[in-house]
């Protein structure tokens, strides 16, 4: 197009226009971000261009013209998870054992569902992200374990799930604690505490699609740290202590 190669208010402008007709506009301030950090070394006022007021109008523009609506998951409730718990087939099998146990311990432990499972894709699995079983601390009123490699973990040194016994039910203690005796019988010798059936890591596409089978797709794996959250909030738990 004999565009100059030197990065010029016309030139970004022209790109945000261009991409917002072929992908989402919110993912073109990622794309600039990235043609900043790399440019900047040979052309040092790119990231004044960048922050130029008609680069941000341009911006605000291609939102409101082509962006989409955003699709929000809903937030796990207390009545879900009864839901789930009235709907199990009894006797309980261990696999939908372990899936209320994840659900709880999710809801009442925040936890997000990439911490709980492991990746479907192969490539993605990593042992230093697994929870161990000797690291669980059962108490009468909590029960405890090490998170590994978390990704708010700066030290590398796993931060510790605490998840208390809740008042109404279902009782996350009293469902963890029968997960541990049935886990222990069946699987003594394997280091990991999540565990199938089958002695199998759980995997995210297993734990979606029993979710599938009690509640719709308007509630996902997040929602569970959600709905954790705010059940703290309407119980009146300070904002920095949910943090």
């Amino acid at each position: 197009h004999h565009f100059d190669p030197e990065p010029t208010i016309d030139t970004f402008s022209f790109y945000i226009t261009y991409m917002s007709h072929h992908i989402e506009p919110r993912s073109i301030r990622t794309y600039l971000t990235g043609i900043v950090n790399e440019l900047e070394a040979f052309y040092p006022r790119v990231r004044e261009v960048r922050q130029s007021r008609v680069i941000v109008r341009t911006l605000q523009g291609c939102f409101r013209r082509f962006s989409s609506p955003l699709n929000q998951k809903q937030p796990l409730t207390r009545e879900h998870l009864r839901l789930v718990m009235e709907h199990t087939p009894l006797p309980i099998s261990f696999d939908d054992l372990l899936f209320c146990t994840l659900l709880e311990t999710g809801f009442f432990g925040l936890n997000r569902l990439g911490e709980l499972t492991w990746p479907d894709k192969v490539d993605l699995r990593d042992y230093a992200k697994l929870s161990w079983r000797h690291s669980v601390t059962l108490g009468a009123d909590s029960y405890q374990f090490i998170l590994r490699r978390e990704k708010a973990d700066s030290r590398f040194e796993g931060n510790r799930v605490v998840v208390q016994r809740s008042a109404c039910q279902p009782d996350p203690v009293e469902t963890f604690t029968h997960y541990l005796i049935v886990r222990d019988q069946l699987f003594p010798c394997h280091p990991q505490l999540w565990l199938r059936a089958d002695g199998s890591v759980p995997l995210h596409g297993w734990f979606i699609r029993k979710l599938r089978t009690f509640l719709p797709s308007s509630i996902c794996g997040h929602s569970m740290r959600a709905g954790g959250a705010t059940s703290l909030a309407a119980a009146g738990v300070p904002p920095a202590q949910i943090q």
